[in-house]
């Protein structure tokens, strides 16, 4: 899937108040290689169920740093099995244990905070990136999360090239809360993000 800076904005501007699973439907029919990925924060259930409505079996790259909290861990089990996904799990090369023995979880003044976030979460991505190779990646980023999204849009272009699609960009909790009720979809707040910290902080995987 090859499309120039230009075409992708026009197409942002033609998606403004399209429904998410025609976007979603848009993007596979011109994929050749799609995938999810996922951390079953607050409201990721909406982007798994609507991708996964459209094309079951795609894989769900679900990159655990390992620091999840024990509410996250239900949540996604529960979504593994009622969603049916199709979950590839990539985990540190190091434990959280082993981990926390070195190093803990520095504060983000910490200089060793770069190498905590590229040890827990920016590694199993790359690693899970370069075997799947996508051309197209669905996300459940949203305007307003961090200063760095609400430079995106619908679609936008990875550093490598690779397609972002992010069909509830513009939405907000209020209509995403209608979303999970009108589909009986549950949710769950108690998440932790060991690189974030800060709610409004970009962790990297996006920059």
């Amino acid at each position: 899937m090859a499309f120039t800076q230009e075409q992708i904005e026009n197409l942002n501007i033609q998606f403004i108040g399209i429904p998410p699973g025609e976007i979603i439907s848009w993007a596979i029919k011109n994929s050749k290689n799609a995938v999810i990925t996922t951390n079953f924060r607050p409201y990721e259930v909406a982007i798994l169920y609507a991708v996964v409505d459209v094309k079951k079996g795609i894989p769900v790259i679900w990159c655990d740093t390992g620091y999840n909290t024990p509410n996250t861990y239900a949540h996604a089990e529960e979504l593994i099995e009622r969603l049916d996904l199709n979950i590839d799990l990539y985990v540190p090369k190091q434990t959280s244990s082993h981990r926390d023995s070195v190093m803990g979880i520095p504060n983000i003044e910490d200089p060793r905070h770069v190498a905590f976030t590229e040890q827990v979460k920016l590694e199993p991505f790359r690693r899970a990136m370069a075997i799947h190779q996508p051309d197209v990646w669905f996300t459940n980023l949203r305007k307003g999360q961090t200063a760095h999204r609400d430079k995106l849009d619908i679609l936008s272009l990875s550093s490598d090239g690779v397609l972002k699609v992010s069909p509830f960009y513009h939405w907000n909790d209020i209509q995403l809360d209608l979303y999970l009720k009108e589909r009986n979809l549950p949710n769950e707040h108690h998440y932790f993000d060991p690189t974030k910290v800060l709610e409004n902080r970009e962790c990297g995987l996006h920059t």
